[in-house]
This record gives C-alpha cells, structure tokens and sequence, in this order.
C-alpha cells in the first residue's frame, strides 16, 4: 500500500515539526522504582518503541502525592525527580522521537492504599464499580493547590528536557471527575453548572501554559473521554462545549480518548458517527486532532488519516515494538498481531506489564501454544 499520509511530516501550531503522523499512546507500564523514579526497565521498555514514531506520550506521571494512580508509576510531584525524568526524555529523543510527559491526578479512581488510604475527588460520590470507596472531597484551598501542581509538574517536564506535556483529562480520572455531573455535585465556582464544571479543567490548562509559555517550542497537549456511561454522565453535547473553550486556548493538539476510533457513540446509539469525526468537525480547523482506537493495520491507520491529521498507536506498539519502521519498510506481514507468550524478553516488556497482559483475557490477543 501507498502509505501516503502516515509518514507525511506535520507541523503543530507551535512551529515543532514531527516526523510522521503516528504517535505512541500513553500506557501504564507499572515497573518505576517504588520511590517514582523511572527504572531500567521502563527506559529499555520505550528505548524499543520510540524509534519509529513521531512523538512518544508517556505512561501518566502523577502531579501530586495522594494523585497516583497505579503501584510502580513514575512521578512529576517533586524536583527530586527531575533528574530520572531527565533520563526518559532523553531515551526517547535519542531514538528520534519527540518525547511529552502525560501529567495527571487520579482522583477518585486512586488505589487507597497508595493516596495514604483516602481518594479525593470533586465530591464525595463513589466510582460505579463493585468495593470502590467513596472520595473525600476536595476544599476549595486544595483544588487550587492541585491547579499550581499541574503548572509546577510542566516546568519539571521542562527543566528535564521534555518536549511537551499532555493534561490528562481522560479515563475518569481527577480533571474528568469535576467535568462529569456524576462525579461533580459541588455548589461553589467549580461545580454546578457545566459552565462551572469546565473551570476547573480550563484552569488547569491556563495554569500548564503560563509555564510553557516561557519556551514557545514547548508543546502542550490535552486528552479527554467524550462520553460517559454513568449517569448523569457527560454527554457529547457537554464535550462539544469543552472543546469549543479549548479550541480557543492556544493548545497544540486535542487527543481523543476513545477504545474504538470508528465507532459511534456510547450513549446514544443514533449516533452512529464517530466522537473523533464529530469532535474534527467542530474544532480541526483551529487545533489538530488525535484520534485513537483500534487502528490496527496501516490500512486502518490510513483510513483514520482521511478524518485526522494525527494518529495514536497503543496495543499495536506493545505487541510490535518496531511497528512504524515494519510498515515504512514494506515489512508488514511480519508484524505482530497477537503476543506469543514466550516473547516477553524479545518484546522488551517490564514483567508487571507483562504478568498484567498474560493474566486479562481478552485484553490483548494471545497466541495459544500447543502443549
């Protein structure tokens, strides 16, 4: 195939240039040191992966102590982790790749145990799943301090040499949590109306880019769920809002976070559209577009590239390291398609990634061995 746009160059509205239009998706990797550092593992983990695409958005780094999200992940919440932040960026970047920190607070989808056995959120109001504890929530001096960490994490991305930093506002995580009507019941500025419920996201983005603003070349990027499940939920109708404000806040990209790139929506199902098009249609001419999900095979990826100038590859890198460089090479019936379980050394996987692969089914597809 001709592969004409994925390996195209593109410029974003700050004037860097990538390579191509393929991305590594931010994962969680579980396998940094229990201290937050970056391990040896995790920089041979994305020394395999950064070689072919354009940019690489890491696994989430937590802004604040009590906002970790998962056991082993690597932090951005204090300076003594500048230098192993340092490390990652440059493993990346040496590999060709442009190398954006994804910076995050979990919120009320914290593990306990690692948030000193209480999650905060917007409002006391508990996650719809089976033992989730209800948060506390968050005053009023503390949403503010967390805007601040948000803002002080960009300039640790910054002074370890990291090309951008991407605002995590997705999977139901903190910054989603005040957006949704579900997790959001407060009756003060940051909550209410959905007017009042996009503050704080959009203070966290002005808090992000006072920053940035001191290295113009600095990208700053900002990944969002379209819809939720719950109700009430967020609705197409209230992101359409959200990405109208960000369209207008000088951003460098929107990244769509949805687990099928052509698929409708979750809500409505006479919305056969998909949120990613929906989402192109109403802000692409004034900030790119990532679009995520399901691209397995270039032929999918290029389809994707008629309604969106930027893709994302997530299970596709893990189960193909050298993906990108395969399918420039003309190499693409050799490409992995599903995980050979004894190839976890050959794949560069930490082992908590891998034991988390091989134990889920259906997660990724496993090659079944004949005994």
């Amino acid at each position: 195939m001709a592969n004409e746009k994925m390996f195209d160059t593109f410029t974003l509205p700050n004037g860097v240039t990538l390579k191509n239009r393929v991305m590594m998706a931010p994962m969680t990797n579980y396998a940094a040191e229990e201290n937050g550092e970056v391990s040896e593992a995790e920089l041979a983990y994305y020394v395999a992966r950064s070689g072919g695409v354009g940019a690489v958005i890491t696994a989430c780094a937590n802004v604040t102590a009590d906002g970790q999200g998962f056991p082993n992940e690597f932090g951005a919440e204090r300076d003594e982790l500048i230098p192993s932040l340092k490390r990652l960026a440059t493993t990346i970047q040496d590999q060709g790749a442009k190398a954006i920190l994804q910076i995050f607070h979990a919120g009320r989808m914290a593990p306990p145990e690692l948030v000193g056995g209480q999650t905060v959120s917007a409002s006391a109001v508990a996650p719809e799943r089976e033992g989730a504890m209800t948060p506390r929530a968050l005053e009023a001096e503390e949403v503010e301090a967390i805007i601040e960490a948000f803002g002080q994490a960009t300039r640790r991305a910054m002074e370890a040499g990291f090309d951008g930093v991407e605002i995590h506002g997705a999977n139901t995580y903190l910054i989603q949590q005040f957006v949704s009507p579900h997790s959001n019941r407060r009756d003060d500025k940051w909550g209410g109306s959905l007017e009042k419920r996009l503050a704080f996201p959009l203070a966290v983005v002005d808090a992000v880019e006072a920053v940035a603003k001191q290295d113009p070349s600095f990208i700053v990027g900002y990944r969002f769920s379209p819809e939720e499940i719950e109700n009430p939920g967020i609705t197409l109708e209230d992101t359409m809002q959200l990405v109208d404000v960000l369209a207008k806040k000088g951003l460098d990209y929107l990244h769509v976070s949805v687990m099928d790139f052509f698929a409708g929506s979750i809500r409505d199902q006479n919305e056969t559209r998909s949120p990613i098009t929906l989402v192109q249609e109403r802000v692409g001419q004034q900030v790119p577009v990532i679009g995520v999900g399901s691209l397995h095979t270039p032929e999918e990826v290029e389809r994707a590239l008629t309604e969106v100038p930027l893709v994302a590859l997530g299970r596709e890198l893990i189960m193909e390291p050298t993906w990108v460089e395969k399918v420039e090479a003309g190499d693409v019936a050799s490409i992995r398609t599903e995980l050979d379980p004894s190839t976890q050394a050959e794949l560069v996987m930490p082992d908590a990634l891998w034991q988390g692969i091989i134990s889920r089914p259906g997660w990724f597809p496993i090659k079944q061995t004949t005994k």
